[in-house]
């Protein structure tokens, strides 16, 4: 995948090491792929050059920030190991009640939204506190509580449904908005809507050039720095398609427009509901107004979802009013996902309403899926050092892109851009059909479309301005 190829070359500004049309639009006859390909090329090469060009700092940003983000779900078991596990394993633990009432009496302020068994032997319990004067409205304060002793092992800021404890939410924060609030996820939704075309246009424009032009052993100077850009452009190029398809699910506006797409479809995420009676109202768990103790107690509400099989870890979240129920909810988003969630009526005990992650719709499921394999907690471990290598892989083709755009001008200054008029020789039966889906796309992803629509007419008023210059030059003479 080439982020930013170089152009064809002007006379007497071929680099050392390789041919002058290194990355040229090819003649027909040399390039094994269908004629039909042999007009397009010129222009997906200069689609491809300017959207690595300007796009390509965006993405530098992400793929930083996207590295640490994958690192800091193990950096935060070691720096916050004292919160996370427990002093020594007991032989019973407490019930969660007496749990929630430690964590109480050394954080009585705000409300309890939800509380967090421990899921394994060694882990403590998590209370989540709202409302504290402090912490962010919407995050929530953890008290961590270890379940064998009831003593709280200490409180920390608290965000998502992951449960990122400070420096994850600080670089999650960093990887999706630059600590810019809304206004600033703009650039990540930007970088994610150019990064599967600037990756799909690599691949086209790779597969295109003939085999022996691809190879890296043996080149040197640009030659060899498109071969290594290339070369590890086409193996990472299916990693970024899905993180730019993924990431886009959760952008402002893309993602709002493909939230409207799956309700329109019926394949928009249920929920369980929290009213008394049940049935799938698309009602979501809310926050408590009060303690966490409502009529039967935490307790037997626990008791009642383990017996329709929720297993840890789950979250339990209080009554929001007189009216509503316990939701208890399982929040294993490593595979196999564990997703199913109950209701208890705070009255009887009894469940009220059951729903299940194999009742999902399909679409829901792989927006999980993506989502949890985006964010690097699918497959644990694994999923994280791919995305670090991802990450990584990016980086250098941003370097090795700018670096061929360097190398063509003899690495004195920067090469001249792909020439204007590539649209020219596209034949109408491909360009507009062509036309009517980039317009398409460019509805549903509108920082595709708007910088594309805005590239379009900042080309024709340059290309007229040189146009008549080059009239007034003729007259002149």
């Amino acid at each position: 995948m080439s982020l930013a190829p170089s152009t064809p070359p002007t006379s007497g500004s071929a680099p050392a090491g390789g041919p002058s049309s290194d990355e040229a639009p090819q003649p027909a006859a040399s390039a094994p792929v269908p004629s039909s390909w042999a007009p397009l090329r010129p222009l997906v090469l200069r689609l491809h050059f300017y959207a690595g060009v300007f796009v390509a700092p965006f993405l530098l940003i992400a793929a930083v920030t996207g590295f640490l983000y994958a690192g800091a779900f193990q950096a935060e078991k070691i720096v916050y190991r004292d919160e996370l596990t427990v002093a020594a394993v007991g032989d019973a633990q407490l019930p969660i009640s007496e749990q929630v009432a430690a964590a109480r009496k050394a954080h009585p302020e705000g409300t309890v939204s939800a509380v967090r068994p421990s899921p394994e032997d060694d882990a403590t319990t998590r209370v989540l506190l709202s409302g504290v004067k402090g912490v962010d409205p919407n995050h929530t304060l953890a008290v961590f509580v270890d379940p064998y002793t009831g003593k709280v092992r200490g409180a920390l800021e608290q965000y998502g449904s992951t449960g990122a404890l400070p420096l994850r939410t600080w670089i999650d924060e960093f990887h999706r908005d630059l600590h810019l609030g809304e206004n600033g996820r703009l650039y990540s939704e930007f970088a994610a809507s150019w990064l599967w075309v600037i990756a799909g246009g690599g691949i086209a424009l790779w597969f295109s050039r003939r085999r022996a032009l691809r190879k890296v052993r043996g080149t040197s100077g640009r030659r060899r720095t498109l071969g290594l850009h290339g070369s590890v452009g086409v193996w990472a190029a299916a990693g970024f398609i899905f993180l730019s398809a993924t990431g886009l699910t959760w952008s402002t506006y893309a993602g709002a427009n493909i939230d409207e797409l799956r309700t329109s479809l019926g394949q928009s995420t249920p929920s369980v509901s929290a009213a008394a009676g049940g049935d799938h109202a698309g009602h979501g768990a809310s926050t408590s107004a009060g303690g966490a103790e409502h009529g039967v107690g935490l307790d037997k509400v626990l008791a009642a979802a383990r017996a329709e099989g929720l297993g840890d870890p789950v979250e339990m979240v209080p009554p929001a009013d007189e009216s509503s129920a316990y939701v208890v909810r399982q929040v294993q988003r490593s595979w196999p996902e564990k997703q199913d969630a109950v209701a208890v009526d705070p009255t009887t005990g009894e469940v009220t309403d059951v729903l299940r992650f194999a009742d999902y719709p399909l679409l829901a499921k792989l927006t999980r899926w993506g989502i949890d394999l985006h964010t690097g907690v699918l497959f644990g471990l694994v999923n994280q050092i791919a995305l670090m290598l991802l990450a990584l892989s990016l980086v250098l083709l941003i370097v090795w892109g700018y670096r061929m755009w360097w190398q063509r001008g003899r690495g004195s200054a920067f090469g001249r851009p792909i020439p204007r008029g590539a649209w020219q020789q596209v034949p109408p039966q491909i360009l507009v059909p062509g036309v009517v889906v980039v317009a398409v796309l460019g509805y549903f992803v509108p920082l595709l479309g708007i910088p594309l629509a805005g590239f379009i007419v900042a080309d024709v008023i340059l290309g007229e301005v040189a146009h008549r210059r080059g009239r007034k030059g003729v007259a002149a003479s």
